[in-house]
């Protein structure tokens, strides 16, 4: 179970509320919310909670900036082990094309790129996830997804390239 940190809320008549969170290293930090949006955050002493040891404004920009900062990225740790390239091209299927009117499975495009044709756009409708019977038509958009490699390779196989 993660740990919870308690915050506790005190109404400021007149001003906005008082907000207090006492660390686990044993701080005590405020943010005083006012009534027009401004921000103080306080850091006080901890052994006198009314004695505060320093404190700064800020504008409700920058204590929108400040929060952003403070919220941990759920998958940031995913970022630091995974990296992946992948791009997204549209690809149009022209008369030139060799798989106009073609099925999608003639292209064999996942097994030759690695690279996905994950939609397609039609003048009238879209197409998500075509399935191999899935039939082109000229002036079809294919959505493609790979790394930049694999697209590259799906381009030139539609446009015959």
């Amino acid at each position: 179970m993660e740990p919870t940190a308690h915050v506790s809320k005190t109404a400021l008549p007149g001003v906005g509320t008082r907000y207090d969170l006492k660390t686990d290293a044993g701080a005590h930090l405020s943010v005083v919310v006012h009534q027009d949006g401004r921000r103080i955050l306080a850091f006080h002493d901890p052994e006198d909670d009314d004695a505060c040891k320093d404190a700064a404004a800020l504008a409700p920009h920058e204590a929108t900036a400040l929060s952003k900062l403070l919220v941990p990225d759920p998958v940031a740790h995913l970022h630091q082990h995974i990296e992946i390239d992948l791009v997204t091209e549209h690809i149009p299927v022209t008369k030139r094309s060799p798989y106009a009117g073609r099925l999608l499975a003639d292209t064999q495009a996942r097994t030759r790129t690695g690279a996905s044709i994950v939609a397609v756009l039609r003048r009238t409708a879209a197409f998500p996830s075509p399935t191999p019977d899935f039939r082109f038509a000229i002036g079809d958009t294919l959505v493609v997804v790979g790394t930049r490699e694999g697209v590259d390779a799906v381009a030139e196989l539609i446009t015959g390239g």
